[in-house]
């Protein structure tokens, strides 16, 4: 039977890259997008309206699985981006990151557990980003907070699920060619930027990967000496 994958954010960026490479390799997508109507290049795939901030997670694990049957993977992508140092953040700030890059995910996960399980070779992907490895700048410091926090999430899925044949990666870009990063810091990357399909292809490759060959966190850069 066919493997089905949940992937947040899915309608640009990231999420789109990874929908369109696992659709590639003969998954079954469900697509979070705020909209609820799928993009004219996943005709066919289930589409839920999904808002991070909503906490909606349940209902959407719900529909996927009435629709599809199944759930065999989840794809935590969708993140959220405040330019503001420690100082000059409010906490409206901190908690919306948290909300979003942290929260969200994790009931997403524990939505989605008890179908993990019964798969045997349940996946998480959660989304990360190299914020969550060190402080490169003032200005990101508050995301790298939730980051750090993300990453954490994804080693205490993998230890929570190991024994169930569920493994969890945390898939950790650097700048990365998307609206959310032009958005934050222009063309501070330029032609550098990773292009997103290069992190969908390490989103796939930690979704296929059989469980005797789990790998807890996976890096991408597209500058040298940035990684920690």
């Amino acid at each position: 039977m066919t493997r089905v994958a949940l992937i947040s954010g899915a309608n640009r960026g990231i999420g789109a890259a990874a929908a369109q490479a696992l659709a590639a390799e003969g998954w079954t997508l469900s697509l979070g997008i705020r909209s609820g109507a799928a993009p004219d290049w996943a005709v066919g795939a289930h589409a839920f309206p999904y808002d991070a901030m909503a906490g909606n997670e349940a209902a959407w694990v719900a529909a996927a699985t009435e629709a599809l049957g199944r759930v065999d993977a989840v794809v935590a992508n969708a993140g959220l981006l405040i330019a503001k140092s420690v100082i000059e953040a409010e906490d409206a700030d901190l908690d919306a990151m948290l909300e979003v890059n942290v929260k969200s995910p994790r009931r997403l996960a524990q939505a989605a557990w008890p179908m993990l399980r019964a798969s045997g070779a349940g996946r998480v992907v959660i989304v990360g980003s190299l914020s969550g490895k060190r402080v490169a700048s003032s200005t990101t410091a508050l995301y790298s907070m939730t980051k750090f926090a993300a990453v954490a999430l994804a080693h205490a899925l993998r230890r929570e699920g190991w024994e169930d044949g569920i493994r969890a990666t945390a898939v950790c870009p650097g700048l990365v060619d998307t609206d959310m990063a032009r958005g934050a810091f222009g063309d501070a990357g330029g032609e550098a930027m990773t292009p997103p399909e290069e992190v969908a292809r390490l989103i796939a490759l930690a979704l296929g990967l059989p469980n005797a060959a789990s790998v807890a966190e996976l890096h991408v850069n597209c500058r040298n000496g940035e990684l920690y």
